[in-house]
């Protein structure tokens, strides 16, 4: 099996910039933008020519502004932009020959791995594929979205204030019911698991 270890984005992109370059089919999947920055291309249409570009992404993402017009911008200028609620593996997949996997952030740097071994293409590929199928196209997924969105900011302000469910749902003109919906479906599009890992996310992606 051949594979590479990279110890930074920019490491990572002047190695493999060429390919990026020649590639026609280009694949990704990552929790928001900050994972693959520097592989994001302006979106204007003249760079993609007859490339076939697809992004997947978790809802989070969608939670800041600036993050859900870039892809808006993207989905308008033919790059087909999904969105998926379950946990994806951050990848970039270049022509069904290269898979780079992200690793964890330690230090403000990534580790990432770099594999051409045609049997790794294959298996990452399938699960890619997988997840693709049962994600949402962009457009269809921000209309069921949209309220969650607007309700975010205060949902974010209720739980870094530490008080009741019952207190945060009076605030918010909310049942209790519903404000306990609304903070799950809050968890989820973050990827978080409980109220504390929400807030901690919310701060990685600048939200709070």
């Amino acid at each position: 099996m051949s594979s590479t270890i990279v110890r930074s984005e920019e490491a990572l992109f002047a190695r493999t910039a060429h390919l990026f370059a020649s590639a026609t089919e280009v694949a990704c999947a990552a929790d928001d933008l900050n994972t693959w920055a520097s592989s994001r291309p302006r979106p204007r249409p003249q760079l993609y020519g007859d490339k076939r570009i697809r992004k997947m992404y978790r809802p989070g993402v969608l939670l800041d502004p600036p993050s859900a017009a870039h892809l808006r911008e993207l989905d308008r200028v033919g790059v087909d932009v999904r969105i998926s609620p379950d946990e994806i593996n951050e990848t970039i997949i270049l022509d069904r020959r290269l898979v780079i996997l992200a690793g964890e952030l330690v230090g403000g740097a990534r580790e990432f791995s770099v594999f051409d071994s045609a049997d790794v293409v294959r298996s990452v590929s399938t699960l890619f594929e997988a997840a693709w199928r049962v994600a949402s196209p962009l457009s269809a997924y921000e209309v069921r979205f949209a309220e969650l969105r607007a309700l975010a900011p205060k949902l974010l302000d209720a739980l870094a204030s530490g008080c009741k469910d019952e207190t945060a749902a009076r605030q918010l003109g909310l049942g209790v019911r519903t404000y306990r919906r609304r903070v799950a479906e809050l968890m989820a599009a973050l990827g978080a698991t409980s109220r504390f890992q929400a807030g901690v996310r919310a701060r990685e992606l600048g939200l709070v």
